[in-house]
């Protein structure tokens, strides 16, 4: 469940219906029944709908807005559902470049024995997970370059699948991991993390 806190209704709404957009997408539709714990996905860094430390930011000094040092946050979750065999983690930023928004990770091929990445741990390539491309052209974390003014809000979506964590080839973009998803997805859960420029 995601708690939203005391966000804008606006906002909430936004970060919520690009949530479900991923899900619906992902599932194909459907509705997965599951009867055990709840596939959850949270941080001990940031709770549900909170800001994100500066630290977490983008290090681009080329652009003013990148003001932190690109240390992404710590991520955990629990309840994988049964007859998982890889996972996929995908962080988006609805807001940012309208109309189409960007992508700031992609990862897939995880190990369903995995359960999470410690911090700074995705800052740069792993063996715990494919690389995909990122709107920045790297398959790691890319933090948050958000301008002042009103936060962006980026969602942080876990995806259980059925596909060998070897079956999807490297350096995929959020939109054709997606459509490589359809039809080979259990669950989904997710986290929002607010930033814009101090």
């Amino acid at each position: 469940m995601l708690v939203r806190g005391s966000l804008p209704a606006f906002a909430v709404t936004l970060a919520a219906v690009t949530l479900a957009v991923v899900t619906f997408a992902v599932l194909g539709g459907t509705h997965a029944a599951n009867a055990q714990a709840a596939f959850t996905l949270s941080s001990p860094d940031f709770k549900d709908g909170a800001r994100l430390a500066t630290k977490n930011a983008g290090n681009n000094k080329s652009n003013p807005n990148c003001v932190g040092e690109s240390i992404s946050p710590a991520l955990s979750w629990s309840g994988v559902p049964e007859g998982t065999k890889s996972l996929a983690l995908l962080m988006f930023d609805p807001e940012g470049r309208p109309p189409g928004g960007v992508s700031h990770w992609v990862a897939y091929g995880i190990a369903p024995t995995v359960t999470g990445f410690a911090e700074g741990e995705v800052s740069k390539a792993s063996d715990k997970y494919v690389g995909g491309t990122s709107t920045q052209g790297v398959g790691f974390y890319s933090g948050p370059c958000t301008p002042a003014g009103a936060p962006h809000h980026y969602t942080f979506t876990l995806i259980a699948t059925d596909l060998d964590p070897k079956a999807l080839a490297p350096g995929l973009t959020r939109d054709e991991l997606i459509k490589a998803l359809d039809g080979h997805s259990k669950l989904a859960t997710g986290l929002i993390g607010t930033f814009s420029k101090p």
